[in-house]
């Protein structure tokens, strides 16, 4: 019969820039994480400091957030080590692995690409972002992201045991989470195979679409249709792209409001997504009288 595991991951790191790329990086200097067995019990836990290879020492600001000091990286084992001894601690068990939000991922996909030369996680297999499960389980809206104390207090979960910002710890405060939220008919919705379609969704680096003849984008939203008099707006100021956004100033026939209308178009892996504004532009109503 085949176990399956649930591993909790988290991870603590620190940005810092890195020169071969010539940007900055954020690089891994704690792992922390739990094993649970298909009861929700957990059985097994992994816990490391990384030896800083990119970055010698750690910003304050981490510093301040996690209480870890550069002494406790110096001590830390190499990237390349830590990743092995985690995919030996993984084991050959069917597993999916969870972290809040996909940056831990994210981060982990970087830093194997700066290290190791390799452009996915050799112990990924199965993956569940279990920020986006557990708002859908507690109805919190995709554009509120919930923070993990924040959906702790929402389940009753006291913190008081956890140190916030610590690896271990988070993998086990998001553990209780994932005991309080448990739908195994909803979570299977949630698995993603670690295929190449996955790798290329996740880092796939989303960009407003600024060529107003692109076959992408809808382009009945580039109009205006005056919500008072119900009738189409008559274009004064041409389309122009700016700060993500083509613009353009209407005004209705009738009522001789005007208006700017503002749409942005941006492209993601697997969909477009649009957003549309309209503000009203204030204008003298007796010099429009005298204009008819």
């Amino acid at each position: 019969m085949i176990k399956l595991h649930y591993i909790i991951l988290d991870l603590e790191w620190n940005n810092t820039y890195a020169r071969r790329i010539k940007k900055c990086i954020n690089e891994v200097i704690e792992v922390g994480a739990v094993m649970l067995d298909e009861s929700l019990n957990i059985i097994d836990e992994f816990s490391c400091f990384i030896k800083a290879q990119i970055g010698k020492k750690l910003r304050n600001s981490v510093k301040n957030l996690t209480s870890i000091t550069n002494e406790d990286i110096k001590q830390g084992i190499l990237f390349t080590r830590a990743m092995s001894k985690f995919r030996d601690w993984v084991g050959s068990e069917e597993n999916v692995v969870l972290t809040w939000s996909d940056s831990d991922i994210r981060v982990l996909i970087d830093n194997f690409k700066y290290l190791n030369g390799i452009d996915t996680i050799p112990f990924l297999s199965n993956y569940v972002n279990i920020q986006a499960y557990v708002q859908q389980k507690l109805n919190v809206p995709k554009s509120n992201q919930l923070g993990l104390s924040a959906a702790a207090e929402m389940l009753g979960i006291d913190e008081t045991d956890f140190f916030h910002h610590r690896a271990l710890d988070d993998s086990k405060l998001t553990a209780e989470i994932f005991k309080k939220t448990f739908d195994s008919d909803e979570l299977s919705k949630y698995i993603l195979p670690c295929n190449r379609d996955f790798y290329i969704k996740l880092t796939f680096k989303p960009y407003a679409i600024s060529q107003i003849n692109s076959d992408l984008i809808d382009k009945s939203l580039l109009s205006y249709t005056c919500d008072k008099c119900g009738v189409k707006g008559k274009i004064i100021k041409g389309w122009r792209y700016s700060n993500q956004y083509f613009r353009a100033i209407y005004k209705c026939p009738v009522c001789g409001r005007e208006v700017k209308v503002a749409v942005r178009y941006k492209k993601y892996y697997d969909h477009i997504e649009t957003k549309k504004n309209i503000s009203i532009i204030e204008i003298n109503k007796e010099n429009f009288e005298n204009d008819q």
